[in-house]
């Protein structure tokens, strides 16, 4: 059974302070948001988790082995270098959606994202060591059956674009609705699914779901472990055995 540590990170009342005292300058806030998820997602990788970018102004995380004082000192290490603040909802679950209702209702309850009074909020709960397992967190890597051929080398990039988005977003949507999980596109042609714990039968549904619905051929490989980082490095190793043999889906705790 899975058990995945989610944290929601917001902001503090992102949405005034751009517009504060006048409309602040499209390039300068996006160059802010990069650099600011480029070390939120230094720091979770250093203590063994992921960061997703999501919308910015939003990220997730997968926080499994960060402590709540860790969490403080990613605050106060943003607190002291950016013109903005963050807080943080920490919630915990076998199914990783629902840990991050948790984690968002933590939030809410402290008071809205654009509420000028809301700054660095801490709430939620962290699993401690001793409750931890090898098999806490379940990641799965998709990524598109030669996308080089059948799309880089063939379309021009929006075009593209476009086609790896569409795979995308059913694929978020399916995996949402269907089973749970929490998907989350990290460049190229690569996605990466936060899940409960799923078997094979799941993943090969979900590659037929979207070949069906949108034309985009996936292929999928699934790793497990103690931490987001064990569990993904799993998972890019059962995807580079789909990748060799031709495979649509690799469990790596089965190929291993």
């Amino acid at each position: 059974m899975t058990n995945t540590q989610v944290t929601l990170v917001q902001i503090d009342n992102y949405g005034p302070w751009t517009v504060t005292p006048d409309p602040r300058r499209e390039a300068d806030l996006q160059t802010m948001q990069s650099r600011l998820f480029a070390d939120i997602s230094q720091f979770v990788g250093n203590r063994g988790g992921y960061a997703f970018f999501t919308r910015f102004d939003n990220m997730i995380a997968v926080t499994n082995g960060c402590s709540l004082e860790e969490h403080a000192l990613l605050q106060e290490s943003v607190g002291n270098r950016y013109p903005v603040t963050l807080s943080l909802g920490v919630a915990t679950g076998t199914s990783p959606v629902q840990a991050l209702s948790d984690a968002t209702e933590r939030l809410q309850a402290a008071g809205s994202a654009q509420d000028k009074n809301r700054r660095e909020c801490l709430e939620g709960r962290a699993i401690e060591d001793g409750y931890r397992t090898d098999d806490d967190i379940q990641i799965a890597h998709f990524d598109v059956i030669n996308a080089t051929g059948n799309y880089t080398d063939e379309l021009n990039a929006f075009d593209t674009f476009i086609e790896i988005e569409q795979g995308y977003a059913e694929l978020m949507r399916h995996m949402r609705y269907a089973h749970d999980s929490l998907s989350f596109f990290v460049g190229g042609d690569n996605v990466i699914v936060i899940c409960p714990d799923l078997e094979e039968a799941d993943y090969a549904e979900a590659t037929a779901h979207v070949a069906e619905a949108v034309d985009v051929e996936l292929q999928v490989g699934v790793g497990r472990g103690k931490s987001a980082h064990e569990a993904g490095f799993d998972a890019k190793h059962a995807l580079e055995t789909c990748r060799a043999d031709g495979t649509r889906v690799e469990l790596e705790w089965e190929t291993a």
